[in-house]
This record gives structure tokens, C-alpha cells and sequence, in this order.
């Protein structure tokens, strides 16, 4: 059963490095080649770890990602699967970067650290407004990088998940936004770069 496992790993890490161009590398100039050695010789928590390095690096596509997520769950890798899945939900419904910072525990409802790998599903005041003229909120994912936790008083490059992308089309670089888990503005970011998915863009005049 284990060896059918391992099998399934194999074949998955190696259907996505079909996905990436050979002349495609990271900063440490690794590329697709590397991969496949390390696959040679059943290393797959290391070739995992290569192809997430290459994919970050450069936009790849929905399969790709949803090929190293069902490898990540094989080999039990909890982290590794949910930023597969959360790459998965990028590309999908499109990711805004931003540079956040928590209001310190002593102003806002928060006392305690969040997770930072994409748990927290909070509110958005983005400037969009209800039908009687009121503030009408957006809810998105939110992933921290390179952290995994933030703490209330925190600050770090964050990247969010529209549930309703349609939503954040006027959200432009630069844009400051609030973040709520109540009523009390949680936090304060500043958007760094917009990536919607085409469906959800506004229509060029004709």
C-alpha cells in the first residue's frame, strides 16, 4: 500500500515538472532538471519543495498547482498542501498583495496571534457601498507570507482572496483598505498589486 503511495507521489511531481519550461529558474538558478534528479532518487519531499520554489517564482497553471497539492496530501505535508490549494484558489479567483498592519491589542477586539496560512476569511471595507448608502464589506482570504502567525500590533506583506472578485475591480496599487472581524477596523493595509482573474475585470468600453 505505502509503495503505491510513493508511486502516486512520483507520478504527480513528475506530471507537474512537465508543466514548467526547462529554461524557467529560480534566484539559486535551480530549474525543472534539478527536479527530476531528485525524483530519480525518491527524494519527493525535496523535489516538492523545488517545484513550490519554481512556481512561485513565475505564474503556472491551475493544474500544475493542483498537481502538487494531491503530492503535498500523499506525503502529509499539512503546509505544503494548503499553500498548493491556496495557489489553486489564486488562480481561480485572483490575489491581491498588500502591506498590512494589525492595530495593537490594546485598540482593537484581537488579543492573540492568527494563522497566517490562509485561515483567517476576514472583512474588507474597499469603498463599496449598500444600497441605503452604507459601508457594504468584502470578505477575503487572507495568507501572510513568510510568517506563520501575526500578531495584533503586527505588520507584514499579506495576500488576499476576493470571495466575490467582481467586488475589488476599482482596487488599484497604491489603495488604502481596512481589515474588520467585527465593526472596529482590525487593521489598515495598503495594496501592492492587483492580479483579478479575467472574468472578473471591468469591460473595455466599446
Amino acid at each position: 500500500m505505502v509503495d503505491n503511495d510513493h508511486m502516486d507521489v512520483t507520478e504527480l511531481l513528475e506530471s507537474a515538472s512537465l508543466l514548467i519550461p526547462e529554461e524557467i529558474a529560480t534566484e539559486n538558478d535551480i530549474t525543472v532538471r534539478d527536479v527530476w534528479d531528485y525524483l530519480a532518487h525518491d527524494e519527493w519531499e525535496t523535489a516538492l519543495g523545488l517545484l513550490e520554489e519554481l512556481g512561485d517564482g513565475h505564474p503556472l497553471s491551475l493544474t500544475f498547482w493542483e498537481q502538487l497539492a494531491k503530492a503535498a496530501e500523499e506525503l502529509r505535508l499539512e503546509r505544503s498542501a494548503a499553500w498548493c490549494h491556496w495557489r489553486c484558489s489564486e488562480i481561480r479567483n485572483g490575489m491581491i498583495r498588500a502591506d498590512l498592519t494589525l492595530r495593537p491589542a490594546t485598540e482593537a477586539r484581537r488579543k492573540t496571534p492568527f494563522s497566517g496560512h490562509g485561515v483567517l476569511r476576514p472583512m474588507w471595507d474597499i469603498g463599496n457601498l449598500s444600497p441605503t448608502g452604507g459601508t457594504s464589506v468584502s470578505i477575503a482570504g487572507l495568507w501572510v507570507e513568510d510568517m506563520p502567525f501575526l500578531e495584533p500590533g503586527g505588520r507584514a506583506t499579506v495576500r488576499l482572496i476576493p470571495l466575490a472578485p467582481s467586488h475589488w475591480t476599482h482596487v488599484k496599487t497604491g489603495r488604502r483598505i481596512n481589515m474588520h472581524e467585527d465593526r472596529t477596523v482590525a487593521g489598515t493595509a495598503v495594496v501592492l498589486e492587483v492580479h483579478l482573474p479575467a472574468t472578473a475585470m471591468p469591460r473595455k468600453p466599446q
